[in-house]
């Protein structure tokens, strides 16, 4: 059977893209070999959001005092909130496959594998069929990358060190949870075990959590989590694992925790392995495959899009990366541009980000200005966030005046950043803004403050 084009992958850049092709009249063949949806809906974005969702509730009405609520008997029922969190993703799954179906997509369910050339595009088998997609669209996303530590491989096996996949299904909360890594994966988890009553410890590499984010609301969002009683750990380098024991040094010195979980949240690498790409030359370049700014490979009418390319692992990048690939495939030229893509980190407080911050634009020698307001100038914060301690930052490049940087930290801050990465995608100047009106009274109206403080 000769498709217009097979998508391997059913992430979101898969099945995504494999909507838009069909939609455009491409015939359309995806091949799946675990869930549709992907990491993100079955094992990331959809069930963290929905687990941490439960907490946010839950530490509201447990704090509810603050606001004149008063209620007895308050807890976290781990139980309910993962069966919510099931019946959520398995809805969204099902939405999922119905659209494709909607759109005349085939789907199989197997792993696919790229055999080589033909004469009418490329051959590609799934359950001992071979099938030839005229384009090839590759969206086999991401998996957790597990370091090679002492002891790390036995602690699976035995069911203490834990990934994500395993800690999304953990049907009791441990007493004690041990996170080795601090970025965005690890902080979602602290947020959401730390509320449901158990000792969380973060270890982290780095002298900072939160990856890329901006320093200083790296810095707001520990010190919030400290005061709940999350415990971090900087600058300590994991040496080995044995039973429920981490050790680590720091700066040469020895230390350990011990905890009857350990989740690991190093990050997470590309797959590409079995998929076959050798057979037909894909360029690997440092265990992601290689693309250019429309998708391309190396390699005539093969595309990639999602975490398999490794520059930005993020489901909203995958979404827009297909959509570029589908674009050039029909001939109509689109581009993705990376500078305007947010990211949140969704902890009680959110945190989220768009563009420059203060570290990368100077690597960058851009010479820039910046506005940091406190959250509290926001009338709508302050009347939901008692004590809260949140920052909006924005950063302008001064030879243009043009937005190059939006951060903020407090609630709300995941549903605001896309007008600010609008801001950034459009090129705006500090002055274009200042003439936008923003409804009173919300948080949004932060980025306006900040605005006009420059």
């Amino acid at each position: 059977m000769v498709y217009d084009l097979i998508v391997i992958g059913g992430g979101p850049a898969g099945y995504l893209g494999a909507e838009r092709a069909a939609q455009a009249g491409f015939k359309t063949l995806l091949i799946e070999k675990r869930f549709l949806g992907g990491v993100c809906l079955n094992e990331g974005c959809i069930p963290t959001k929905t687990m941490l969702y439960s907490a946010k509730i839950f530490e509201g009405a447990k704090h509810g005092e603050k606001y004149g609520v008063v209620a007895e008997g308050i807890k976290l029922n781990h139980e309910a909130v993962m069966a919510r969190k099931n019946k959520v993703v398995k809805m969204l799954v099902s939405g999922v496959r119905s659209q494709l179906k909607s759109c005349d997509v085939v789907v199989i369910e197997g792993a696919g594998e790229i055999r080589g050339k033909a004469a009418e595009g490329y051959e590609v088998n799934a359950n001992g069929e071979t099938f030839v997609g005229k384009r090839l669209l590759i969206a086999t996303g991401s998996e957790s990358l597990i370091p090679a530590i002492p002891g790390a491989k036995e602690g699976m096996e035995k069911g203490i060190v834990l990934t994500n996949r395993e800690i999304l299904d953990i049907q009791k909360v441990p007493d004690s949870l041990a996170i080795i890594g601090g970025g965005v994966i690890g902080l979602e988890m602290a947020s959401y075990f730390n509320s449901a009553g158990c000792k969380v410890t973060v270890i982290e590499m780095l002298d900072h959590v939160a990856g890329n984010t901006d320093r200083e609301l790296a810095q707001i969002i520990m010190k919030n989590y400290e005061k709940k009683g999350i415990v971090f750990n900087l600058n300590s380098k994991v040496t080995g694992i044995k039973d429920n024991t981490v050790f680590y040094e720091v700066n040469g010195q020895a230390s350990s925790v011990e905890a009857e979980k350990i989740l690991m949240s190093i990050g997470r690498k590309p797959v590409t392995f079995g998929l076959g790409i050798e057979n037909i030359g894909v360029e690997i370049e440092r265990g992601r495959i290689k693309t250019d700014e429309t998708g391309k490979t190396n390699i005539p009418h093969v595309y990639a899009a999602g975490d398999v390319n490794g520059v930005s692992m993020l489901a909203h990048t995958a979404y827009r990366e297909a959509e570029v690939c589908v674009n050039n495939m029909l001939g109509k030229k689109d581009i993705v541009r990376y500078n305007a893509i947010p990211s949140v980190i969704y902890t009680n407080p959110e945190v989220a980000s768009v563009g420059e911050t203060e570290e990368s634009a100077r690597n960058k020698g851009i010479d820039f200005e910046k506005s940091t307001i406190s959250m509290r100038f926001s009338g709508r914060y302050m009347a939901e966030n008692e004590q809260g301690d949140g920052i909006c930052k924005v950063l302008a490049d001064k030879k243009n005046g043009r937005i190059i940087g939006v951060h903020m930290i407090g609630n709300y801050s995941s549903e605001i950043i896309y007008g600010a990465a609008l801001m950034i995608e459009t090129e705006m100047r500090v002055k274009d803004v200042k003439q936008l009106v923003f409804p009173h009274p919300t948080v949004s109206e932060i980025i306006r403050e900040a605005i006009f403080k420059f």
